[in-house]
Parts: structure tokens; C-alpha cells; sequence
């Protein structure tokens, strides 16, 4: 008979998740993710395999999460135009967090694994993909509604702001000037007139 889980293994894949997303991949030691998720080595290759795939699941976890709450941005009950800065507006207030120093972790991985690991790379694209679309959708309704009135084509909108979410998201992770981030915001938002 199989001995019980005793641990959740939603919770410890979070757990490794916040190590990797703060460390990278090639820095988390395999005895901090051990000391996060609280689980003994056995246990964790017998749930996830190697530390490779426990990347991966977590890596997947995370990309899961960030577009739930982007698309939950993107549809609250705002004009769309409004949710759309809301999303900027959050990376700057998540990372001016003291203990949010991490910055997003697709940006990180499309720095550290994406150029040399063929399923990250694919990944990283996916999630790119996911965000745009998500864009995409949000802008649609937004010029349907009026709170947007740019006639561009709102797909060509969707990977500017891909694009400018994810520079962002360096720029604010390496602690640049509220203000020079504020300014951009600004600038970002101008594209929807």
C-alpha cells in the first residue's frame, strides 16, 4: 500500500515557484527549494521528477496566474482604457513593494533560459501570445465602448503594449525613477487616442 501524500502539492509547487521566480533556475539551490516547499528529496522527485521539471510546473503555474489577474484587470468593470493603464500602474506599485524585488518572471526567463532552451523559449512565446490576445480582446471593447479612440488595428496595439509591458517590467525591476516609469505610463496610454 502507498504511503499518503502528506504535503499539498498546489502549495509546494508555489512554494518552488517563489524560488525560482526570485532566484532564476540556475541560482535556486535545489536545498532552498527543499527549505521552501518543506518537502524531503525524495518526496519532491517522486511528485515533480528533477529539478527541471519542477521548473517547468511552476514556471507554468506562475504564467497561469499573471494572465488570470491580467484578464481580471482587463475586465473589471472599468472603461477598458482605464484597465488597461491599471495594469501598467500595478508593476509599478507591486515592484515598488520592498519585498517584491523579483520583477516578472517570463521577463526573467526570457533573459536567463529563453535563448538557450528550446521549452522555455516556447513558453515565454506562449505567454507573450496569451498577453496579446488578452490585449487584443480589452482594446476591441475598448473602441467598441469609445474609451478608446484609436483606429488602429487593435492587434497592432496588443503587442505595442507586450512589448512596452515587458520593458517595463525591467525597467521597473531594476528600481529606475517613479517618475521616469509615471512618464511612460503617460506615453503608453497615448497610443489609445
Amino acid at each position: 500500500m502507498a504511503r499518503p501524500q502528506e504535503f499539498e502539492t498546489s502549495e509546494a509547487l508555489r512554494s518552488a515557484m517563489h524560488v525560482f521566480w526570485r532566484k532564476g533556475y540556475e541560482a535556486a539551490s535545489l536545498a532552498e527549494i527543499l527549505a521552501a516547499t518543506g518537502l524531503s528529496k525524495s518526496s519532491l522527485y517522486a511528485t515533480f521528477g528533477d529539478k527541471r521539471e519542477l521548473f517547468l510546473a511552476a514556471f507554468h503555474a506562475y504564467r497561469q496566474e499573471r494572465l488570470q489577474r491580467l484578464e481580471q484587470t482587463l475586465k473589471d468593470d472599468q472603461p477598458v482604457r482605464q484597465s488597461i493603464e491599471a495594469v501598467f500602474c500595478q508593476v509599478v506599485e507591486h515592484l515598488s513593494d520592498p519585498s517584491h524585488t523579483y520583477g516578472c518572471m517570463t521577463a526573467n526567463e526570457a533573459v536567463e533560459l529563453a535563448p538557450h532552451d528550446l521549452d522555455v523559449q516556447r513558453m515565454v512565446a506562449e505567454d507573450f501570445q496569451a498577453v496579446e490576445d488578452a490585449f487584443v480582446q480589452a482594446i476591441a471593447r475598448g473602441q467598441a465602448e469609445g474609451s478608446i479612440t484609436s483606429r488602429q488595428e487593435p492587434r497592432r496595439l496588443a503587442r505595442f503594449f507586450v512589448v512596452s509591458l515587458q520593458g517595463f517590467q525591467v525597467m521597473a525591476r531594476a528600481r529606475t525613477d517613479r517618475t521616469r516609469l509615471d512618464e511612460s505610463i503617460t506615453m503608453i496610454m497615448a497610443a489609445l487616442d
